[in-house]
């Protein structure tokens, strides 16, 4: 598979990746409470690729 090639279909899952991540970042710094300790989150968030602001998302804010 070409270099090139190989950059191009990798570059949208990178930058959905860094928005996530971001997004996710953002909201664990605002939100009062989570459910679990925010430096957790915050490892999850940033190691695990894709999922891990999935998750946050999902399983780590309580409702407001």
């Amino acid at each position: 598979m070409d270099k090139s090639l190989l950059f191009q279909l990798l570059l949208p899952i990178i930058i959905l990746q860094l928005i996530l991540m971001i997004t996710a970042l953002s909201s664990l710094v605002k939100q009062q409470n989570t459910k679990g300790s925010k430096w957790l989150w915050a490892v999850i968030i940033i190691f695990v690729n894709l999922l891990g602001p999935v998750i946050y998302f999902v399983f780590g804010r309580k409702d407001r």
